[in-house]
């Protein structure tokens, strides 16, 4: 080898090792960048995260205790095979009555669902129109709401209307008014997120206003218009629009970190979350939902355009996660009844879901 070959070569070998070098000086600062992000992160979520998992969803259930959850719910519901409902905890901690998986549950923005499929079916029935502006509809919003002329129903319905979220106000949750007018009142007059249509953000005002154009559409409750012709025809006798509906000894316990009292019994109004409901009641409408049985002709399409086919559910003491997954047919509903000040409980509920879809994909039953 001439000098200028072996000049070149040891050139390279020494680019290639200085690459190596470089190339693992990376992952190092990667790895510390990684850990030190860890730093900042409860752990307790990195606990729950990575565990082993558990063999059974009840296993999964009782584990989940132990971060802090008081009540836990879970139905599965697989294609082929009955049923199943878990329950781990309390359902009422003072008064020491273990959780049980027919109790009512505060399903929060599940509502919005039930709420979406009715708009579907006036929509088809040719009594909504969904390019019908929010100004049509109320015409007293006209200028209390900005660009109620330019929000139509389609946007409330898609949350992309740009009426500020209520829940937002700061305070809300310490002291949440008792009537919908009232709730209203705390966004009349605020300045548009942004312009109808141009982005997405999710709004509680919206389905309140829902409620409104239902309410007035038909001349009679929206909740009893829901139970006429969604809930009855399937056999949903476990829910129900509103708190004053049930008995209160069916309702599982809601709790907050830090508050001492039972959050079962405050009531929400808003048909932006105002729904209880057993578990199994929601799985076998979540199931109706989307294998499209719940809908009668000509309404799945416009369903389709319409709203998502799965939802989340959250106000203080209580939080719901309802999904169907097609890969394996299955219907998977969960509650937890305890929620705190840093969030973490939702990212908690979360994983705790998660694992429990890992467990019954892995095992092909729960």
């Amino acid at each position: 080898m001439c000098f200028q070959q072996a000049f070149v070569v040891t050139t390279m070998n020494r680019i290639d090792m200085k690459k190596k070098q470089a190339k693992h000086l990376f992952r190092t600062v990667l790895i510390i960048a990684s850990l030190s992000t860890l730093y900042f992160v409860p752990w307790i979520l990195v606990k729950a995260w990575i565990l082993p998992l558990p063999d059974t969803v009840q296993e999964q259930l009782d584990q989940a205790l132990g971060y802090g959850f008081d009540g836990m719910i879970v139905y599965v519901d697989q294609a082929g095979k009955p049923p199943e409902l878990y329950a781990a905890g309390w359902h009422d901690r003072e008064n020491r009555i273990p959780a049980y998986p027919q109790a009512l549950f505060k399903i929060a923005s599940i509502s919005k669902l039930y709420v979406a499929v009715a708009v579907t079916r006036l929509v088809n029935d040719g009594h909504l129109s969904l390019n019908k502006p929010l100004a049509d509809y109320l015409p007293e919003l006209a200028g209390r709401i900005e660009n109620a002329e330019e929000i139509t129903l389609s946007m409330l319905v898609q949350h992309r209307s740009g009426i500020p979220n209520f829940t937002d106000v700061p305070g809300y949750w310490q002291n949440p008014p008792q009537e919908n007018q009232e709730t209203l009142e705390l966004v009349l007059d605020k300045p548009a997120d942004f312009a109808p249509g141009k982005k997405y953000r999710y709004s509680n005002t919206n389905y309140l206003l829902i409620g409104e154009i239902l309410d007035r559409t038909l001349g009679y409750s929206h909740h009893q218009y829901m139970k006429d012709q969604i809930l009855a025809p399937l056999g949903l006798t476990h829910t129900f629009s509103l708190l004053r509906e049930v008995d209160l000894d069916d309702v599982m316990s809601g709790y907050y970190v830090g508050y001492e009292g039972d959050l079962k019994y405050n009531a929400i109004k808003s048909p932006s979350g105002s729904m209880l409901a057993t578990a199994e009641d929601v799985g076998i409408f979540l199931r109706a939902l989307n294998d499209g049985s719940l809908f009668n002709q000509g309404e799945q399409e416009i369903y389709d355009s319409l709203y998502v086919y799965h939802h989340t559910g959250l106000i203080p003491g209580y939080q719901s996660i309802a999904k169907y997954y097609k890969d394996i047919d299955t219907v998977i509903i969960q509650f937890n009844n305890t929620t705190n000040f840093d969030g973490y409980d939702w990212n908690l509920a979360e994983i705790v879901y998660n694992r429990i879809v890992r467990i019954i994909k892995s095992k092909g039953s729960a």
